[in-house]
């Protein structure tokens, strides 16, 4: 039996810190779109909302775009070099944010107008950052997730071990928004934030990302056999469309409603707080996006433990729990309330996933790519939110959005599940 020492647990934990990281980022970009709004915004009016979502519209373009590619990048070159890719990628979007507060301070002035508005180039700098932060996003969970699942760490199973990395990716998610508020932008109104402010945290983030890299490099990252899949067949030697499973087909489908849903409280209760706090009410976005995230790390935690608990009843369970919560907060404009729904959003993914590749088989390892396509929903439905809140001038009806991807996850749990 191995004993468990840093060379042994050496790669785990580097790819699990990579994993805190990608959580972190993720939600400093979304976090970002209310600074954002203020310091490149500050002239728009007709777009003004749809304008700042379109932040979490270029980051998840990169699932869409890339998930699969990397899947296929995976099977030629192996994880360490994907990973390495993966990285420098990410090393560059933190380029092209640092850029775009540069673009901000110096050419200010500089700029296009979209529908009477004047929308500055820092701003669209900012979007190649986005898009390649997600694809960087995209990569490292196309390489971490079968990676930590079949890493022979001694006396850790494999659900154990993604249950961690998990916890700790949602770990990076709910600090990330204080880092923001307190860190980013420290003692500073929102609607007093600059631009140029940006330039500091975005270049020690980026010698982060830097010596995590050089660490990569230097660390021995083993290949794991029977992890990179070839073209699966079936038993008859016909190969076979994986998009033929029923379960997997809504499978996708539904996660692309999930990280709509998710993304969209995550990224926009800040806008609807920051429009609450002009109308004199005092509610602060980053604690609600702090306690929003922090609901999917205590929930992760309390999962973990509850073995005999099966996916489907638990994926019923917590959306009708999310759907009574998120029409209540609605219909009262509570969004403390809002935010108490990340605790059933913890574990809507797990559920959705575990169902959608039940029986596939051989066929798993190649569903698991096409399932990541399905994160593009994160880039779709703030953005849709964003224009109907425009449209109708205000946040608190928009959330009906959310709200009928809740009754997708609902309709998956109770009959889109079948194979």
């Amino acid at each position: 039996m191995k004993t468990l020492s840093l060379k042994t647990a050496g790669p785990f934990l580097l790819l699990t810190f990579i994993y805190f990281i990608v959580g972190f980022l993720t939600t400093v970009n979304g976090q970002c779109q209310g600074p954002l709004k203020v310091a490149f915004l500050s002239d728009a009016t007709t777009m003004r909302n749809s304008l700042t979502t379109l932040v979490s519209f270029a980051f998840f373009l990169g699932y869409l775009l890339n998930s699969s590619r990397t899947g296929r990048m995976l099977n030629q070159i192996g994880y360490k070099r994907t990973l390495m890719r993966s990285l420098l990628v990410m090393v560059g979007g933190l380029l092209f944010y640092t850029a775009s507060a540069f673009c901000a301070e110096y050419v200010p002035c500089e700029g296009v107008a979209i529908h009477g508005d004047f929308v500055p180039f820092g701003y669209f700098v900012f979007l190649v950052g986005s898009f390649l932060m997600g694809t960087a996003a995209a990569m490292l969970q196309v390489v971490i997730n079968p990676y930590i699942a079949a890493y022979p760490l001694p006396g850790t199973s494999a659900v154990q071990r993604m249950n961690f990395t998990c916890a700790v990716n949602s770990f990076g998610t709910t600090i990330a928004p204080l880092f923001v508020t307190g860190i980013m932008f420290a003692g500073v109104p929102l609607d007093n934030v600059q631009a140029s402010q940006l330039t500091l945290p975005f270049i020690l983030m980026t010698l982060c990302i830097v010596v995590t890299t050089m660490a990569t490099r230097r660390l021995a990252l083993p290949d794991i056999e029977g992890t990179r899949s070839a073209s699966a067949t079936a038993s008859d030697g016909n190969t076979r469309s994986v998009w033929s499973f029923r379960n997997l087909k809504y499978g996708v489908i539904t996660i692309f409603f999930y990280v709509g849903t998710e993304v969209s409280i995550g990224n926009n209760i800040n806008l609807h707080a920051m429009e609450l706090s002009d109308g004199g009410l005092n509610v602060s976005p980053a604690l609600l996006a702090t306690i929003y995230w922090g609901g999917f790390l205590i929930g992760r935690m309390v999962s973990a433990s509850m073995k005999s608990v099966k996916p489907r009843p638990m994926l019923i369970t917590v959306a009708l729990g999310a759907i009574v919560l998120m029409t209540a907060a609605m219909l009262t404009e509570n969004l403390w309330l809002l935010s108490a729904v990340g605790l059933f959003h913890s574990v809507m993914w797990s559920c959705v996933f575990t169902l959608a590749v039940d029986g596939l088989g051989e066929y798993t390892s190649r569903a698991s790519g096409v399932f990541m396509m399905g994160v593009f929903g994160g880039a779709v439905f703030p953005v849709l939110q964003g224009m109907m809140a425009d449209w109708i001038g205000a946040w608190q009806f928009t959330w009906t959005i959310s709200l009928f991807c809740e009754f997708v996850l609902l309709w998956y749990g109770l009959r889109g599940y079948r194979k």
